[in-house]
Formats: structure tokens, sequence, C-alpha cells
């Protein structure tokens, strides 16, 4: 038996005319929790809605724990899916809300209504069941979302930007309960966000999409260490991993014939890899500090090399250097890719 809990193999999607998916293949375990990481228009809601049966495929096929669904209409399916918009019935009371979907399909009413109880209970609702949706918060009503997706005890949890309407605060909070949430059910989940701090704290495993294409799939710290291209480096991190010509203003130790060839390779090293040094030391290259930001303990220096390349610094806020200052910049060797720059495919390290 396949360990499948959700399986794309091949699917291409279409909007108005348009190929907004192609080919794409994606599987994703039982009991995992796959985030869907991209910029706007990289097909992220278009894999959701094809999963759903919300959009039909131009190619390939989709399965769900094991059931090939890809011609079955979105009621059959047995998924559940969490919108950004909660899209909850303003007239209905919480309960009535998460219950809705379990009555609609003829589950007796007493029998919906203890169900709608007890996934109350488990994303912590259960006091606002005599509610209405305007007398809820975000997070509540968040809450409710998830609850009348609990409810239906589907194959796969699909959620499209769920968090993306809370406040700063409030998401730090509702991804950590995500996160226990699935933990505790072993759920399968699909999520899909925009948002790179989100996708690396909440994942199993990571799948970057890319202009309908998927650019990468690993695990969050696969996806951080090594990128498979120089979209995933510049799109994961922020500030961006740094990206020079090879054989440019940094020589690599000892024989590195994949970083010999200068203009037809790129030399990526994450601001965290750079290490600044007086100005009178004799190491690295010199470099003039155009800018500086302080985030807390961290603070990134925005620094200008000989061929006005630009680098980006971490270090500590409390030895950050000044404006208009000078420093020496050397590279964690160990911690540098290199690319082709003609493909932007990693080639390997330094």
């Amino acid at each position: 038996m396949s360990t499948a809990g959700l399986a794309l193999a091949g699917v291409s999607a279409a909007y108005r005319g348009a190929e907004v998916l192609h080919a794409v293949d994606l599987e994703v375990a039982r009991g995992e929790l796959l985030v869907v990481l991209g910029p706007s228009g990289a097909g992220k809601s278009t894999v959701l809605r094809v999963v759903a049966g919300l959009e039909p495929v131009t190619a390939g096929r989709v399965s769900i724990a094991g059931r090939d669904v890809t011609a079955l209409r979105p009621g059959l399916r047995n998924v559940s899916m969490v919108f950004q918009s909660y899209a909850l019935f303003p007239h209905l009371t919480v309960a009535e809300n998460i219950a809705f979907g379990l009555e609609v399909r003829d589950v007796p009413r007493s029998a919906a209504r203890e169900r709608a109880r007890a996934a109350a209970e488990t994303v912590g609702c259960a006091g606002l069941l005599g509610r209405r949706p305007g007398q809820l918060s975000g997070g509540e009503r968040q809450r409710v979302a998830l609850a009348r997706a609990l409810v239906r005890e589907p194959d796969v949890f699909l959620l499209d930007e769920p968090l993306s309407n809370l406040d700063q605060a409030l998401r730090v909070e509702m991804r950590a309960e995500l996160r226990a949430l699935h933990d505790r059910l072993g759920a399968t989940m699909v999520h899909v966000t925009h948002d790179q701090t989100e996708a690396l704290v909440l994942a199993d495993r990571i799948a970057v999409l890319r202009d309908g294409g998927v650019e990468q799939i690993g695990t969050p710290d696969e996806i951080w260490r090594t990128p498979a291209s120089v979209f995933v480096a510049r799109f994961v991190g922020s500030p961006a991993m740094n990206l020079l010509p090879a054989g440019g203003p940094f020589t690599p130790p000892g024989d590195a014939p994949t970083a010999a060839a200068g203009g037809d390779r790129l030399l990526g090293f994450r601001p965290e890899a750079v290490t600044l040094a007086d100005p009178t030391d004799d190491v690295g290259v010199a470099a003039t500090v155009e800018r500086v930001e302080v985030v807390g303990e961290d603070a990134y220096a925005y620094l200008t090399l000989p061929g006005g390349h630009r680098v980006v610094a971490r270090v500590a806020a409390a030895r950050r250097p000044g404006a208009g200052s000078t420093v020496r910049v050397t590279v964690r060797w160990a911690d540098t890719h290199v690319f082709d720059a003609a493909s932007g495919r990693r080639l390997g390290t330094a």
C-alpha cells in the first residue's frame, strides 16, 4: 500500500486559457505537514484548488490516500480546506458553523453537534460555541475555521494562507498552535504561504514553487543550507543570500574547480557566513560600510566591495561598524555555494 497521503503526478492546470501549473510532481506522506512556498503568481493556491477539485487538470493525475480522484467532484474527495478569508456564515453560531458540513451530509444533528463540540475543544474555541462570527476576533475566527475543517475527519487538510490576515504577534502564536495541532492529530496537511519564516517554522518539508513549477523540495534545513537554485537562494532568507561572480572579490582557498570558471559561475553565501575585521588587519577584502540595520541583538551591515560588488554581513549589534567606515571582509568557505550563472542551478560548494 502507498504511504502517500497525497500525490500529484505530472499535473498541469490552466486559468483563463493560460497554463499556471506545469507538469507538477509532488508527494506528501501520510501524516506529513508540507508547506508550499513561493511568491505571488507561483501557482501555490492553484495546487490546493486542483487537489480539492475546484480546478480541473489539463494533464496528470491526483491521488488522495491511494485513490485516484482526478475525475471526482470536490464532495467525493474527502478533503477539508481552510481559507484565508475564514469563509464563516455570519448568521450562524460558532457551533452551527462547525457542524454545517456534517449536517448537509445528513449526519444526525445531535451527532454533528457533539462532533463540533469535540473539534472546538481540540482547537481551543469550545467557549465560543454560542457566539456568531461578528463577535469574534481574527484569531478566534481562525480557530473556528480550523475546527470546521477538523470535524469532517478528512484524508487531507488544505490550508490556503490561513494566517495572513492576523497581526504579527497572533501569527506567531497561531503557527505554533497549528504545528502542535498537526502533531497531535498526525494529519496530512498542505499549507500554502508566501511567508518564508512561516514555512521554515511549520514544515516537515517545503516545496518551493516558481512560475507554476516545483523549484525544490526538501526539509527546512535543506532548503536553507543547500538551496537548489539561485531563485531559492534569493527567495528564502531575509536578507537574501549574497551572490557574486566566482573569481571576483573572493578567491576560494586551494583547488576549487567548480568556482574557477569566473563569469559563468556565481558564488553564494548567507550574511552569517561573512566575518568583519578591523581595517588594519591583513585579511580578506577591504569594503566600505554603506549602512547598518539593527534588528534586536543582530545587525546587518551593507557593504560595497572593490568592483562595486555588494555584500550583506550579519554581526552582533553591540559590535556593529559605523556607516561610512572601512572594514575587512572574509567568508567562511565551508558555507559557500557555487551556482551555474546560465541555468541558476546549484553545482556544489566552493
